[in-house]
This record gives structure tokens, C-alpha cells and sequence, in this order.
């Protein structure tokens, strides 16, 4: 294997932790959809959303509407939709996420059998430019926000246990504050750092700040040990019910597509010796089923263990998560106890 094309993996293997970002600044007229990104193929001139799509997981991407535009990382998706080579797709991403793979200044060394020499012309000049003032952009939109959420965050008070979202979801608040408006704050963090909130409000909605660190970024319920257990899930409810029936920490990574992010860096943590058990969701009713499927292979990526709620019988179909099960089973209790007392 060449040194190049080395060097075009290790960039494709790396940018899965920014995923979302990059496939938002690249497509951004699209929207995330369960572990997909979905929108328009602006390289074949779209006017709507809907048959293109990338993996936020694994980097592959498909457009249903054209057998020949399809590729398995992130790479040649930049590579796609810029009508760039491979190598110059990788060493713009490298020089986006500045993961330094590439040495700046001189050009690679390539075999003319690998890679036909062409110059990048003003177009792609042009784009790269534009790539670096939006990152520019965000970078300064990202420390806003973790400014903003450190004092949000100092200025909140401790959660209600009577706030209506933690009785719904019958948990404690374990740490999480609560704002003047009655907002519960979820905070999360990245590289032991504050970085973002997790707003929910009374009637269960959420938000974040708007440009804040989530990729990468999760919330800690308890504190790892070494040689102990962590799990690792999605929402911030899953991760209570998870703490609160087990004892043992979560690490809450807020949605599907960031469960391989999280993994990753706690598989890290203190010298790597923590027993990591993914705790994915079970979307069953949606295609594909990307709880599943992004757990699967966030369990793959660190060499983890991974757990899904098991289904009693007459369970309903629409439940997906540790929480709704732990709450199904407390509603089924409740009404036996009620029989009960009437006997």
C-alpha cells in the first residue's frame, strides 16, 4: 500500500467523528434522519430532498436515483460532489479538521501509476476557500456557545424532582439544573470541559445551543472507575433509567450517530480498563433500524459489548428504548398493585 493512499484512509477512518458536521457544511440543505443524513444531490442538480443519503455511522453513501453515484466513506463523497480527485478530497478534509495527516507546503508523493498529477483549478481553490472561512466561522460559533453554556449553566439552580419531564419519564434528576423558565438543562461536555446544554423543556421537547459542540460531546451520569462498567446510549432518560436500575455510570451521547464518537473516547478513558456495554435503542418500526445498526457498530469500532431492551409479550410496537420499557413495566405494576387493593 502507497504512502498516499495510506494517508486518504487514515483521513477517511478519522472524519467519521465529524460526520455530521462535515456532511451539514457539504449538503446542507439537508436534514438528519434517524443515522442518515438526507438531501438534494447537488451534484446532479436535485430539487428536493429525499433520494440521496449518508451514513452518519460508517461514511457510505447512495443515491437511489442513480445506480453509478455511490461510494463508502467520506472521501470519495467529497470527492463526488466537488469533482476533485481522491487525494486532493482527503487533503481538504485533512486541512478542515486539521488532523494533520497531510504536511502542508509540499505536495504529496504519488506514483504516476496511482494517480494521474493534475493541479487543482481556481474552482476548487475557490471552494476550499469557502470551506475554511465557514470553518472559521464555526470554530468561533462553537466557542459562543460553550461560553454561553458555562454561564447558563452556573446561573441555573438544582432540578426540581417534581418537574413534569422527570416524572414522566419516572427518573431522578441526578445532577441535571433547571433554568428560570423551568428548562431543564442536560450538560455536555467534551475533553472534561463544558461545552454545550441539552435544553428539554416541561412538554418534553429538546434543543441545544445553537452552535455547540455535540458531536463528540456527551452528558456523565456517575463516575467511571477503573476496571468498572460503563454503558453507553443515546438519550439522556435511557441513560438515568440505565444508571438508576444498575448503579453503574452512563455516558449519554444523545443520538445514534454520535454513540461511535463517545465509544471511542471512552474506550480511552482511564488506560482503557472500563468494561463498555453499549445500550442501544431498538427502532423497530423504522427502516433499516438505525438505533440498532449505529450500535452495532459503535460496539464493533471499540471491542464492546452491546444490550437492547427485551420485548415482553403484548409490549407495544412503538416503544425503542431502556426508558420506555422501564416505564411499561411500572404502569403494568401500578395497575396490579390497584387491582390488588380492590380485592
Amino acid at each position: 500500500m502507497s504512502e498516499v493512499v495510506a494517508k486518504i484512509q487514515r483521513v477517511s477512518r478519522a472524519s467519521l467523528a465529524y460526520a455530521e458536521t462535515l456532511t451539514r457544511e457539504w449538503l446542507p440543505q439537508g436534514s438528519r434522519q434517524g443515522s442518515e443524513w438526507v438531501a438534494r444531490n447537488v451534484a446532479r442538480g436535485d430539487r428536493a430532498s429525499g433520494s440521496f443519503g449518508v451514513s452518519l455511522v460508517t461514511g457510505k453513501w447512495n443515491d437511489f436515483a442513480d445506480r453509478n453515484a455511490h461510494g463508502g466513506d467520506l472521501v470519495s463523497l467529497y470527492s463526488y460532489l466537488f469533482g476533485c480527485r481522491q487525494v486532493d478530497a482527503a487533503m481538504a478534509i485533512d486541512r478542515r479538521l486539521g488532523l494533520g495527516v497531510f504536511r502542508w507546503g509540499a505536495a504529496p508523493v504519488t506514483s504516476h501509476a496511482e494517480i494521474q498529477p493534475t493541479r487543482p483549478d481556481a474552482t476548487d481553490e475557490a471552494h476550499l476557500q469557502r470551506l475554511e472561512a465557514h470553518a472559521a466561522e464555526k470554530a468561533i460559533a462553537r466557542q459562543e456557545a460553550t461560553v454561553r453554556a458555562r454561564t447558563v449553566w452556573d446561573a441555573a439552580k438544582e432540578a426540581s424532582a417534581t418537574h413534569p419531564y422527570l416524572m414522566s419519564r419516572g427518573v431522578p434528576a441526578f445532577g441535571l439544573r433547571q433554568c428560570r423558565r423551568g428548562w431543564l438543562l442536560v450538560p455536555l461536555c467534551a475533553g472534561g470541559e463544558l461545552v454545550n446544554l441539552q435544553w428539554i423543556l416541561p412538554n418534553g421537547k429538546k434543543r441545544f445551543l445553537k452552535g455547540g459542540q455535540v458531536q463528540g460531546a456527551y452528558s456523565l451520569i456517575g463516575e467511571p472507575v477503573a476496571g468498572g462498567r460503563l454503558f453507553i446510549c443515546e438519550g439522556w432518560a435511557t441513560g438515568a433509567t440505565l444508571h438508576r436500575l444498575t448503579g453503574d455510570p452512563v455516558a449519554c451521547a444523545m443520538n445514534a450517530g454520535n454513540l461511535r464518537a463517545v465509544a471511542e473516547t471512552m474506550r480511552a478513558a482511564l488506560n482503557g480498563s472500563l468494561d463498555i456495554v453499549i445500550a442501544g435503542d431498538d427502532d423497530r418500526q423504522t427502516t433499516g433500524n438505525p438505533g440498532r445498526q449505529a450500535a452495532n457498530d459503535a460496539a464493533l469500532a471499540v471491542g464492546a459489548m452491546v444490550l437492547y431492551p427485551k420485548w415482553p409479550e403484548g409490549c407495544p410496537d412503538d416503544l425503542t428504548d431502556f426508558n420506555d420499557l422501564y416505564r411499561w413495566h411500572r404502569v403494568r405494576l401500578d395497575a396490579e398493585q390497584a387491582g390488588g387493593d380492590h380485592e
